[in-house]
């Protein structure tokens, strides 16, 4: 006969499994509504959860089995604590996009993801005043900054990958510096000169946007009741936001004080974003700490998504060489007859191609900017979901969709160059890198498009142009793309050392 303790072993167990089995019941209990849309994946309340786990490792084959299956409809996958429903088609894509912040929000799933009361205390999700700026004063500026840019690129690629001359090639970790290079660049414009090149300060912006996702995912583990108390535990972005504000104090208090004495306007009034926001925030964003915290925010935005988009364009050029001399001759003609301005990048449509087809086959995330629906939403097709649904698009699948792009599973990093030669105006295109459309949603789609893709993209070009015209490039020997790291959405490049040497000519 089975011991006491045996005994007493099984029925907690038992107990246990049971309680769990009710916990998942409450998150995967499907609304009758989404039962006529297929799944991939278990369909069952309590086997959903496996397939969950397994969108954290497999999302990509996950996305393209639902998308094949089902397009031009739509399909569901379980995530943890809610269904996912996905749009295959471009009707269906194009009903998500008209839909209002009201119905399908945007904002509601960074809040779920980012827990910003914990993360991000400071952050009033509704508060638009960087992307209005984002979207106005730095888009409008570009051309007028682009020269400081280029500028601070070329010293920073100088300072991080010092060339010795001649046919020696310098080995470098290509993601961290990398990231620092396009952190310098951007902080130009966003702080200025001496801060943007202090190494310190690229540190605080860089590891902030870690920290918060990071931060974020830990808590999302714990219950309500305890997510301040492991907030306070575990989370250093108190102190983060405070080096900031250190940081940018003097500058800033400088600043105001020329304000309050000449008004609007003044002999070598900067253009750069502390003003743009310093002129636009009104009540107690008017602040230090108001200018700290949204420059925390817009390098959040920035820096990590540039460096990947990035990253994954110059590992694609490694693995194509053949694609370098084109995209040379393409560049030192544009340079003889522009020179390095933003018409001369504007013109450079290989480049842009290049960088388009890199964001097709290897975006860093999957879904881009998911709705979560707020109340029942009703597709076009007559389907409705109900109300705390994700909707989302599988991106991942319709840039593989052999139907949109022919040989999609080939990189053809002149696709869209050779797309746009069949154009009467080959400067206003929709196959330049940051047009969007419900084939091509690298940036999002609809009012919610990412309103910094302008300057991101043309910074992108720049450096991607500087390096192909400066360096010669390639892989240690025997070493080739790294195997990228899929975590769910996110598909992101491994890690590699990169050769450069000075271009041999």
């Amino acid at each position: 006969m089975p011991s006491d303790d045996f005994t007493l072993k099984v029925s907690f167990l038992m107990g246990f499994l049971v309680l769990l089995s009710l916990f998942l019941s409450r998150y995967f209990r499907r609304d009758p509504m989404l039962d006529a849309i297929p799944t991939v994946g278990f369909s069952d309340p309590i086997l959903s959860y496996l397939s969950a786990v397994q969108f954290n490792f497999d999302g990509v084959r996950m996305l393209k089995d639902g998308y094949e299956k089902t397009r031009p409809g739509l399909f569901k996958i379980a995530k943890f604590r809610r269904w996912m429903v996905l749009a295959a088609g471009s009707e269906l894509i194009e009903d998500v996009r008209k839909a209002p912040d009201d119905v399908l929000s945007t904002a509601e799933p960074t809040i779920e993801f980012l827990k910003p009361e914990y993360t991000l205390d400071f952050l009033n999700m509704s508060d638009s005043l960087q992307t209005d700026i984002i979207r106005s004063k730095l888009t409008w500026n570009i051309a007028v900054t682009f020269k400081e840019v280029r500028e601070e690129l070329i010293m920073a690629m100088d300072d991080f990958i010092p060339m010795s001359g001649g046919e020696s090639w310098v080995k470098v970790p290509i993601q961290e510096t990398l990231e620092r290079v396009i952190c310098r660049a951007t902080n130009r414009i966003l702080v200025g000169v001496p801060l943007c090149r202090d190494y310190d300060y690229q540190t605080l912006n860089s590891t902030f946007a870690d920290n918060v996702v990071k931060f974020g995912m830990i808590i999302s583990l714990f219950p309500k009741s305890l997510k301040p108390i492991v907030s306070r535990m575990i989370s250093n972005i108190p102190s983060q936001i405070q080096k900031e504000i250190e940081f940018i104090r003097p500058m800033v208090e400088e600043r105001f004080a020329k304000m309050k004495e000449y008004g609007d306007d003044w002999d070598d009034k900067p253009n750069d974003m502390v003003m743009w926001l310093m002129s636009e925030a009104k009540g107690a964003e008017r602040s230090v700490e108001g200018v700290a915290r949204r420059l925390l925010l817009i390098n959040f935005a920035s820096i990590h998504s540039m460096s990947l988009t990035f990253t994954q364009a110059l590992y694609r050029l490694l693995a194509n060489p053949e694609y370098i001399e084109p995209l040379r001759q393409e560049v030192d003609a544009v340079i003889t007859e522009e020179g390095w301005t933003k018409a001369g990048i504007d013109k450079m449509h290989k480049i842009d191609s290049f960088i388009r087809e890199a964001q097709r086959v290897d975006n860093f995330t999957l879904l881009p900017f998911n709705r979560l629906a707020l109340r029942p939403f009703t597709f076009s097709n007559g389907v409705t979901v109900p109300a705390g649904t994700l909707v989302s698009f599988p991106a991942s699948a319709i840039h593989t969709d052999e139907r949109i792009y022919p040989n999609a599973d080939k990189f053809d990093g002149f696709r869209f160059a050779k797309l746009r030669e069949s154009e009467r105006d080959t400067m206003i295109s929709r196959h330049q890198a940051v047009s969007t459309s419900s084939e091509h949603l690298a940036f999002g789609l609809g009012r919610h498009t990412c309103p910094g893709r302008f300057f991101a993209v043309n910074e992108v070009k720049a450096l991607f142009a500087h390096i192909v015209a400066t360096y010669d490039v390639k892989f240690e020997e025997g070493k080739a793309v790294p195997r990228p790291l899929c975590i769910a959405a996110l598909r992101l490049p491994g890690k590699a050392n990169v050769l450069f040497r000075a271009r041999q000519k």
